[in-house]
């Protein structure tokens, strides 16, 4: 049986029907055929790379063209070459344009103008339960070549939303989130932080002062959160600190009705249990934190060693933070470069790349004191 016996008879037809368009047009945009097929592009991109794969057509920045016998000289040559990323366009979709991912987008779009490729970035929401809509303009409207993605793991729509992109043939690489897709489970390409590391890094420190009771205060919204408190307990196990009975808590969004309730309770727990330092997630938690100290004449870090973690604004504040700082542009600046590499080899092995955090010691730590 042959591959067009496998194919379903719509799928011939309407290969046949570009390889047609070719012989007549030479070169066609993605957008063009997509009019005159009357299909999807996800789908004219999927023929498109069949009949590439078969060598019949070459695939060329926003749409197919015939193979020339002789290529042009570099110097006539109007598109770039088919396996490079040179001109090629990325899509970018993070969960936030106004905190965390700014930095991230910057060290993408850093590395998108080395490599003479171009970042479209659009911010979606961590209250939006489908990332998939957004996608389907970047892939469909759009036409991008690739994606640089932080999707939203915990909507109830995120496994169909990924097995849907893993069908697309679009190359993706995940921004600090982890995935497999397809019916296979193939690993998903991917960038991300040592969260468990730089916590640990955090502890390690504190343990170093002298602390020996270091409580961990983590946002409930937070997809880092889990990471965090593996380094956390992995840390204090190695360390041989007591988790059981110290500060372990979840703290609402700033906005909630909880939120000044549940700041006291993590201030009167570090009182009832004698915990001396703590490690908050993120920089506005433990920015709050601080402040409330100041209230209730706690001293920062006489009494009450803190470290934030991520890094935004925690150097800005009196006085300045200690912090777990990610390493957010090199998250940007990878994501990119891993899509350059698939560009060039199709055919290498899926990547998971992590990126080691930075701890930035300031002015909320030092040696502890009593309450």
């Amino acid at each position: 049986m042959t591959a067009a016996d496998q194919r379903g008879p719509l799928q011939v037809a309407r290969r046949a029907q570009i390889l047609e368009a070719l012989q007549r047009d030479g070169a066609l945009r993605v957008s063009d055929l997509t009019v005159a097929l009357g299909a999807a592009a996800v789908t004219i991109r999927r023929d498109i790379a069949q009949l590439a794969a078969e060598g019949l057509v070459q695939r060329v920045h926003g749409g197919v063209a015939l193979i020339a016998d002789e290529p042009p000289a570099p110097e006539e040559s109007t598109t770039r070459a088919a396996d490079g990323p040179a001109g090629r366009t990325l899509g970018m979709l993070v969960p936030s344009l106004d905190y965390y991912w700014p930095d991230v987008a910057r060290g993408a779009e850093e590395a998108a103008r080395e490599l003479d490729m171009r970042v479209i970035l659009r911010g979606s929401s961590y209250d939006t339960e489908d990332d998939r809509p957004q996608l389907e303009r970047l892939i469909g409207r759009m036409g991008v070549d690739g994606l640089v993605i932080a999707p939203r793991m915990d909507a109830p729509t995120a496994d169909r939303t990924l097995e849907w992109l893993a069908t697309t043939g679009v190359p993706t690489v995940l921004l600090e989130r982890t995935a497999v897709a397809g019916p296979h489970h193939a690993v998903m390409e991917s960038v991300v932080t040592d969260h468990a590391l730089g916590a640990a890094m955090a502890v390690r420190h504190l343990t170093s002062l002298g602390h020996t009771k270091v409580g961990l205060v983590l946002s409930q919204l937070s997809p880092t959160r889990p990471h965090i408190r593996r380094g956390w307990l992995e840390a204090a196990a190695e360390l041989g600190l007591d988790v059981e009975n110290t500060v372990d808590t979840l703290v609402p969004d700033p906005r909630s009705p909880d939120w000044d309730a549940s700041l006291d309770a993590v201030l009167a727990r570090c009182r009832a249990t004698d915990t001396t330092a703590l490690l908050v997630h993120a920089d506005a938690q433990a920015i709050a934190l601080v402040q409330l100290c100041e209230e209730r004449h706690i001293s920062v870090p006489g009494q009450l060693s803190v470290i934030a973690y991520d890094d935004e604004v925690a150097g800005l504040f009196t006085p300045p933070l200690t912090a777990v700082r990610p390493p957010r542009r090199s998250i940007g600046r990878a994501a990119v470069r891993l899509l350059a590499d698939r560009f060039a080899d199709a055919d290498r092995p899926a990547h998971r790349v992590v990126i080691s955090p930075a701890l930035r010691v300031r002015e909320s730590t030092a040696p502890p004191a009593s309450f």
